[in-house]
C-alpha cells in the first residue's frame, strides 16, 4: 500500500525526497530510479509535461552524485567522468554529442537518467545508433494524474498562490471536471489566479465555470 506524503507549504520550492508526492501514476518510477540496493544504471523515464520527471530526476542525480547534463559544458562532463543526468534530452537534441555520451557512459561505467516527454520508440531520431543504444534502458514511466494525486496536486497549487477554497463542494465540482494531465492542473490554477485578482472575487462555481 502505498504512504501518503504531505505537503510543507512553507517551502516554495523543494526537490527533496520527501517532497515528491507518490501514488499508483507515479510508484513504479519512484521505485525504479530511487533503488538503492539494486539500481538500474542506465533510467529512460518518460512522462508528460509537469509530471515530475525533472524533480525525481534531481532526487536521483544527488542520490548518484551525478551531473546535470548541458551541451555548454560537454567536454568538461566527459572529462569528469561522472554520473550524468539528461533533463528533457529531445529538446534541442544534438543526437551526436548525445550518443557519444552514452557511449562514455557505459565505457566507464557510469550511471546515465535521461526524461523525456516521448519513449525512445516514439522519437523520429536520424542517428539509428542514438535509437539503438536508448531501447537498452530500462524504461520507467510516470503517467497521468490518478484521483489521489490530482487532489493533492491541486491542492499544494493552489496554496502556492495562496488561494483558499474551504468550499468542499466547489473543490469536488472542479475535481471531477478538470482535465486529468499536469499540464491542465497548472494551467487551471494559473488562470484561476488571474482571473480572481483581475475580478477580486471569492471562488464560487460560476467563476470555476469560466475556468472549465
Amino acid at each position: 500500500m502505498i504512504t501518503q506524503k504531505t505537503f510543507d507549504f512553507n517551502i516554495k520550492e523543494n526537490y527533496g525526497n520527501d517532497d515528491f508526492f507518490v501514488s499508483n501514476s507515479n510508484s513504479l518510477a519512484h521505485k525504479v530510479l530511487l533503488n538503492t540496493k539494486t539500481p538500474e544504471k542506465y533510467i529512460y523515464l518518460k512522462g508528460p509535461s509537469k509530471s515530475g520527471k525533472t524533480h525525481i530526476g534531481q532526487i536521483w542525480q544527488k542520490i548518484n552524485n551525478a551531473i546535470l547534463f548541458n551541451y555548454n559544458d560537454y567536454n568538461m562532463i566527459l572529462d569528469q567522468k561522472k554520473n550524468v543526468f539528461v533533463d528533457n534530452f529531445s529538446l534541442n537534441v544534438d543526437e551526436e554529442k548525445l550518443f557519444h555520451l552514452i557511449n562514455h557512459c557505459y565505457s566507464n561505467n557510469l550511471n546515465i537518467l535521461v526524461t523525456s516527454e516521448l519513449s525512445s520508440t516514439e522519437q523520429k531520431f536520424k542517428l539509428s545508433d542514438l535509437s539503438s543504444r536508448l531501447k537498452t534502458f530500462h524504461f520507467a514511466e510516470i503517467f497521468n494524474p490518478d484521483d489521489e494525486l490530482l487532489n493533492n496536486l491541486l491542492i499544494k497549487l493552489l496554496h502556492d498562490r495562496q488561494i483558499h477554497i474551504d468550499n468542499d463542494e466547489i473543490f469536488s465540482f472542479i475535481t471531477k471536471r478538470i482535465a486529468r494531465t499536469y499540464l491542465a492542473i497548472y494551467n487551471f490554477v494559473d488562470r484561476i489566479d488571474k482571473l480572481s485578482l483581475s475580478k477580486k472575487k471569492k471562488i464560487t462555481i460560476p467563476l470555476i465555470k469560466e475556468l472549465l
